[in-house]
C-alpha cells in the first residue's frame, strides 16, 4: 500500500510538472480579459464625458479610435506570450514565427488605429464647422482623408514586409518598375487622377455650384467630384459625367461665384421724341440710384449712344445686390418696367422697326 501511495502521489506531481505551463497560459488569458474589460469601461466613462463637451469633437474621436484597437494589442500580446510559455514546454518550428507574427499584429492594430482616427477625425471636422455653421466641402475633405488612409496602408505594408525579413530596396524597385508599366498603361486613368487632385487643390468649384464653360457644352450644377470623373447635373436634369482630366483643359466660369449680377440693356425711342431723351436719361438714372436692389458702389451708367435706323438708343449698365438668379430677374424686371412707366411719363414711346416711304410729288397727288 505504501509503495502505491508513493507511486499515486509521484505520478500526481509528474503530471503537475507537466502541465503547470496549461496552468500559467490560463493565468494570462485571464490577466488580458481583465485589462481588456478595465479599458473598455475606462474608455467608455471617458467617451461619455466627452460626448458632452460639445466644444471639443476631437477627444471623442480619439477615444473612439483607439477603444478596439487597444483590445487588440491586448490579445495579441496575451496570445504571444502564451505561445512563448507553450514553447517552452514543447519546442516546435511553429513557434520561432510567434516574434514576427506578434511584431506584425501590433503593427497591424497601430494602422487600424490610424486609419480609425482619420475617419472620426474626419467626422469631428466636418461636424465642428457644422456647428460654427461654417462653409465645408464634404468631397474635398473625403478625397484627403482617402489619400492619408491610403498612405498610412503603404507605409505599415513596407514595415511588416521589412519585419517579415523582406527587403523594401528590393520591393520599392520592383514596385516603381511596375508603376513605369502600369503607367504607361493608364495613362489617361493616371490624367483623371490628377486632375481631380488639382481640382480639390485648387478649388474653382464645391458641391452645388453652377458651373459652365464657354469651351465645351456644360453647364449645371456639381453633385459629385470624384478622383476620376465628375458628375454635374444639366439644368433639364441629365446628369454629365466629365472626366477630371477635361478641366485641365478647358476654361471653367463658376456663376455660384459670383460678387454681383449685371443689368445690361438698350432701349429705343422714336425720333420724333429726341427732344425728351434728356430727361428720359435723368429719370432713369435717378431711378436706378435709389432703387433699394442696386448697388450703387459698383459702375451704373445711363446714355444716349446709338442713331439706330428706326430708333434713338440709350443704354443701361449697372449692377444687382444680389447673385441669386431667379431673384435677379425679378429685379431686372421691375426695372425695365419702371423705364417704360417713365418713357410713358414723358409722352414719348418706345420704338418699334418701322420704315418712311417719300413719294415726289405726293403733295399734287389727289385722291
Amino acid at each position: 500500500m505504501e509503495e502505491l501511495s508513493t507511486l499515486n502521489v509521484e505520478g500526481i506531481s509528474t503530471i503537475l510538472e507537466q502541465s503547470h505551463w496549461i496552468v500559467q497560459i490560463f493565468i494570462v488569458s485571464l490577466f488580458a480579459l481583465t485589462i481588456d474589460l478595465l479599458q473598455r469601461r475606462t474608455l467608455n466613462k471617458l467617451i461619455v464625458r466627452a460626448e458632452k463637451n460639445t466644444k471639443n469633437l476631437w477627444d471623442e474621436a480619439i477615444l473612439r479610435a483607439m477603444r478596439r484597437p487597444i483590445s487588440l494589442i491586448i490579445w495579441i500580446t496575451s496570445i504571444a506570450f502564451s505561445a512563448k510559455i507553450a514553447q517552452s514546454a514543447s519546442p516546435a518550428m511553429i513557434f520561432e514565427a510567434i516574434d514576427p507574427l506578434r511584431d506584425v499584429g501590433v503593427i497591424s492594430s497601430i494602422t487600424w488605429f490610424l486609419i480609425r482616427i482619420s475617419k472620426e477625425g474626419q467626422r469631428a471636422y466636418i461636424d465642428g464647422r457644422k456647428q460654427k455653421d461654417q462653409m465645408i466641402d464634404e468631397s474635398m475633405v473625403d478625397s484627403i482623408n482617402r489619400l492619408i488612409r491610403s498612405s498610412i496602408i503603404i507605409t505599415s505594408s513596407l514595415v511588416m514586409l521589412q519585419t517579415l525579413g523582406y527587403s523594401i530596396s528590393g520591393v520599392l524597385a520592383f514596385g516603381g518598375l511596375s508603376g513605369m508599366v502600369v503607367g504607361f498603361a493608364a495613362k489617361d486613368l493616371l490624367a483623371n487622377l490628377f486632375g481631380g487632385l488639382m481640382i480639390h487643390l485648387d478649388r474653382p468649384f464645391s458641391l452645388g455650384d453652377w458651373i459652365r464653360s464657354p469651351d465645351q457644352n456644360i453647364e449645371g450644377t456639381v453633385e459629385q467630384i470624384g478622383w476620376r470623373l465628375t458628375k454635374v447635373r444639366t439644368f433639364d436634369k441629365r446628369p454629365l459625367y466629365i472626366p477630371n482630366a477635361t478641366f485641365s483643359n478647358i476654361s471653367v466660369e463658376n456663376p455660384q461665384r459670383m460678387s454681383h449680377r449685371r443689368i445690361k440693356e438698350t432701349i429705343g425711342i422714336r425720333y420724333d421724341d429726341a427732344s425728351k431723351m434728356d430727361q428720359i436719361i435723368i429719370k432713369v438714372k435717378g431711378m436706378l440710384r435709389t432703387h433699394p436692389e442696386i448697388d450703387n458702389s459698383q459702375t451704373l451708367i445711363v446714355n444716349f449712344n446709338h442713331f439706330s435706323p428706326s430708333s434713338l438708343d440709350f443704354f443701361i449698365y449697372t449692377f444687382t445686390k444680389t447673385t441669386n438668379w431667379v431673384r435677379f430677374h425679378e429685379i431686372k424686371q421691375d426695372v425695365l418696367l419702371k423705364i417704360v412707366e417713365i418713357i410713358e411719363a414723358e409722352g414719348a414711346e418706345i420704338a418699334f422697326p418701322t420704315s418712311t416711304l417719300h413719294l415726289k410729288g405726293a403733295e399734287n397727288f389727289e385722291h
